[in-house]
């Protein structure tokens, strides 16, 4: 996370609300050996304090949960680059704007009964945005098929202790220097989203 407190003003439920929403990430766990990240969809808690999801059982993280590990679990959102011309000023340097979430705590592997049902859960959620469309079930696969593969996943649940976040929207600079700089980026930027964090730089907050 960004040390600068000016960038980090968000609230946690803010936080909470973003990576929910986003509800993909990357789980950092250390071994033994150096660091090692799986990129994982998740179901997060109403109150952030409990994230759920499946590895596949040959990942190396599941391989490592013979007992619960710390971990990380890190939430990009939107980014793009932003060129010091931008800003209309003089004595300004390349920087980079983004929004992310990190919550810390225990990862544990679950017992495989648990599996079902989150695999339920996790599908709903996300048929859920794709409406008017029949949401997919796992009702519609073939009994021994579904259990075949799902012998080859585990679920696994993290206890969240901590988040924090970061949403660097260029508010260290004037109101009009980052609002021309917004409108640089929105036609101009690169990075992941940069629509989204031009219209956030100019002060719209998601969902507002």
């Amino acid at each position: 996370m960004h040390p600068n407190p000016v960038f980090r003003k968000e609230t946690t439920s803010q936080h909470i609300t973003f990576a929910r929403e986003l509800g993909f990430g990357m789980l950092a766990v250390t071994t033994s050996d150096a660091p090692v990240i799986s990129h994982i969809p998740f179901l997060l808690s109403g109150d952030g304090t409990v994230a759920e999801f499946h590895l596949v059982r040959s990942n190396p993280i599941a391989r490592a949960l013979k007992t619960p590990l710390k971990a990380r679990l890190a939430v990009q959102g939107a980014h793009s680059y932003v060129s010091p011309d931008w800003y209309g000023v003089d004595d300004q340097v390349p920087t980079w704007n983004y929004m992310a979430v990190h919550m810390v705590g225990e990862v544990e592997q679950r017992p495989a009964d648990e599996l079902h049902d989150l695999l339920d859960r996790q599908s709903a959620v996300y048929e859920s945005r794709l409406q008017p469309k029949p949401p997919w079930t796992t009702v519609k696969m073939t009994a021994d098929v579904l259990e075949k593969m799902m012998r080859q996943i585990v679920p696994c649940r993290m206890r969240v202790d901590r988040i924090d976040g970061t949403w660097k929207l260029s508010q260290n600079k004037p109101d009009d220097v980052r609002l021309r700089a917004a409108d640089h980026m929105d036609a101009y930027g690169f990075g992941s989203d940069v629509r989204v964090l031009s219209a956030l730089m100019r002060g719209i907050t998601p969902g507002g």
